[in-house]
């Protein structure tokens, strides 16, 4: 991976926090926690859609992949931080 496509895999990751954020909470966690966020959640979501079969196309596809798995991430931190 060279640095053109880490800083294009950072950028997509922090837009895909900060959508996941806008869902579930109402605002953004800073540039660092939405990072976190849409990477770990398109780690999620890529799973999930995996073990259904769906497959999707393109940087639209992985980006919608991604804020579900990102939106399913901060669901489950809810529930565990009422517990």
């Amino acid at each position: 991976m060279d640095i053109m496509s880490l800083i294009i895999f950072l950028a997509i990751g922090a837009l895909v926090g900060w959508l996941a954020g806008l869902l579930v909470k109402g605002r953004g966690f800073g540039i660092i926690g939405n990072m976190i966020v849409g990477i770990v959640g398109a780690v999620l979501g890529g799973y999930i859609f995996g073990l259904l079969g769906i497959t999707t196309g393109g940087i639209l596809g992985a980006i919608v992949m991604a804020v579900i798995g990102a939106v399913i991430l901060l669901y489950i931190i809810s529930i565990l931080k009422k517990a």
